[in-house]
């Protein structure tokens, strides 16, 4: 109910065509129940009394009531779809929203194919069901009402056997959707699993060739095929089942007023006329009934979607989380780790202990150690991906909890190893993150970023499209747009993550001269497996196992013969080399 609830609730920004639809749906109602209530003079006046006038008249009454029945359900279908479909696209918004806008916990812990199930498969379960149960529930349920009004008015007596087989109707209504939730809700979580394994193999399409693993693919993928495939059965059993059993209840009910029905006729305290509209009335009431019914499956399938989008939706984010805090200034002065220490969630070793180290404006930091040692955990608690577990992290003296996420994102930029573009233009995917910046803006910040060199060469330019993150492009393409996309935003705080480790020697070259132009003037936060490239780095930070083992210039840790002299010197050793290509024994 809660989650009913909550739907219906979201009808009160159409309230106006609702209360239109409401009306249609009334008029609707009251044609169907004027077909019944005509039974009565067909047959007596007619037939049994033939009066002329009532003869010529009546086909004329039924085609006007014909005609406004259709115009008011053509009316109540579409006011009815056009709101339904509304609140869904309502939803499915909000959803996207809230997922976007959900700290990185929530999607380090759910497959991205999982989430996209919930706002594709739920929300389609939700568009499927809402406009036309709405419409069930309004026209079939008014319509039902003004037909046991029919059956009242004739005889209340058989009309009250008739209302007796409505609460066995209901009992079986809710036991059914009950156990349709719990089947919808597991075949949701099926779909899930399946929109996962999907994205997956799609993703590593070349991986799952190399190496032959198409078989292990189909496997994975027909397991979750499976297990929706069940859960999608047993929904249905419970369906097949569901309709005999309503057809047998009401059944019941017919036997008990034919008989009575009968002996009221025969005995004359019911004329044949008043007993044939009781009993069109009575057929035509069980159709709404049967159509509720059958909507039940679609509405219990809706409710088990509804209430896995309600729960994601009902999760804090982290706008919610800023609420009343301050706005950051523009980084002037330093970034201090006071104390830090940090740990994954269900991690037993933290990632991150009592690292303490204070960053002047305008200083060049590397960050260097073997994998896992905590290089990129360093600097994901400065964008507050993360939260510390204990200690404080300050920008100019003040606490990076204290202030709002968008006034510390805005005045920084991240290039990282792999390399994110989306299926646009060249343009846009440059200025992502200034929507706003004009033509030239985008190119000057492409040739200081030495991608214009290839850019002009295009025949679209600024307006090619790059494909599926950047597809249509080199590695060192990709990643000069990447720079250029963080020398357009001009932040005072740059991140640095293996922004050269995945590129040939003749990109590495033109890539580091972009990185020195972005770099110029900038706080920057370098990690780098290539202790080459961190040389010329004010403050090299050696971190091993979470810890700073060492700080200092590249000389001076050389000098000191410690952490970072065994790293440099294991890394420029000249190994022997054994020909792999012409070499004959």
């Amino acid at each position: 109910m809660k989650t009913f609830t909550r739907l219906v609730f979201a009808l009160r920004k159409y309230r106006g065509r609702l209360l239109a639809a409401c009306l249609c749906s009334a008029g609707v109602a009251a044609f169907t129940a004027t077909y019944a209530w005509l039974v009565q003079p067909l047959l007596d006046g007619v037939l049994i009394e033939q009066d002329q006038f009532l003869f010529r008249v009546l086909p004329f009454i039924v085609f006007g009531v014909a005609f406004l029945k259709g115009t008011f359900a053509y009316g109540q279908a579409y006011l009815m779809s056009y709101i339904g479909n509304s609140i869904v696209a309502d939803i499915r918004q909000q959803l996207f929203v809230q997922m976007v806008r959900l700290p990185i916990r929530f999607h380090d812990a759910n497959a991205s194919g999982r989430l996209m199930a919930r706002v594709i498969n739920d929300v389609n379960e939700m568009a499927n069901a809402i406009p036309s149960f709405m419409k069930d529930l309004f026209q079939q349920g008014l319509t039902m009402l003004a037909l046991l009004g029919v059956v009242f008015y004739q005889n209340w007596k058989l009309a009250t056997v008739m209302v007796c087989v409505l609460p066995a109707s209901a009992f079986v209504l809710i036991k059914i959707g009950r156990r349709l939730r719990k089947l919808s809700i597991r075949g949701q979580e099926s779909m899930g699993d399946m929109a996962s394994v999907l994205k997956e193999a799609f993703a590593a399409i070349r991986i799952v060739k190399a190496y032959g693993q198409e078989a292990v693919e189909e496997q994975r993928f027909g397991t979750t095929n499976r297990a929706y495939q069940r859960a999608s059965q047993k929904s249905a059993q419970v369906v097949a089942f569901s309709s005999p059993l309503m057809e047998m209840i009401g059944v019941c009910g017919i036997v008990v007023i034919i008989w009575y029905g009968g002996h009221l006729v025969s005995t004359g305290i019911m004329s044949p006329g008043s007993f044939s509209s009781f009993f069109a009335a009575m057929f035509m009431a069980y159709t709404p009934i049967k159509r509720l019914s059958g909507s039940n499956q679609a509405i219990q399938r809706a409710l088990a979607a509804a209430q896995r989008v309600f729960s994601v939706m009902d999760l804090e984010n982290e706008s919610d989380r800023d609420q009343g805090k301050a706005f950051l200034p523009s980084i002037s002065r330093s970034l201090e780790f006071r104390n830090v220490r940090f740990s994954y969630e269900g991690e037993t070793q933290p990632a991150l202990r009592d690292i303490s180290i204070t960053i002047q404006a305008g200083e060049c930091i590397a960050l260097v150690g073997r994998s896992g040692s905590g290089k990129t955990t360093f600097v994901s608690l400065v964008p507050r991906f993360y939260r510390p577990s204990e200690g404080t992290i300050f920008i100019d003296g003040h606490n990076i909890q204290d202030v709002t996420r968008a006034s510390l994102r805005t005045q920084l930029s991240i290039v990282s190893q792999e390399t994110v573009l989306f299926d646009d233009t060249i343009k846009n995917n440059i200025a992502y993150g200034r929507p706003e910046a004009t033509n030239r803006l985008v190119e000057e910040a492409a040739k200081s970023a030495f991608a214009w060199e290839f850019i002009e060469r295009l025949p679209e330019k600024l307006e090619t499209r790059v494909g599926e993150n950047g597809v249509k492009l080199s590695v060192g393409q990709r990643q000069r747009l990447a720079i250029a996309r963080a020398i357009l935003r001009d932040p005072p705080l740059l991140i640095l993550d293996e922004a050269t480790s995945s590129l040939d020697s003749s990109s590495e070259r033109m890539v580091q001269e972009a990185l020195g132009n972005l770099m110029k003037g900038r706080t920057t936060l370098v990690i780098a497996h290539r202790l080459s490239t961190v040389e010329h780095a004010d403050r090299i930070v050696v971190l091993d196992q979470g810890q700073i083992l060492e700080i200092g210039c590249h000389t001076e840790l050389l000098d000191r013969n410690g952490a970072y002299a065994t790293l440099y010197h294991t890394q420029f050793r000249q190994p022997v080399i054994t020909p792999l290509i012409g070499s004959h024994t």
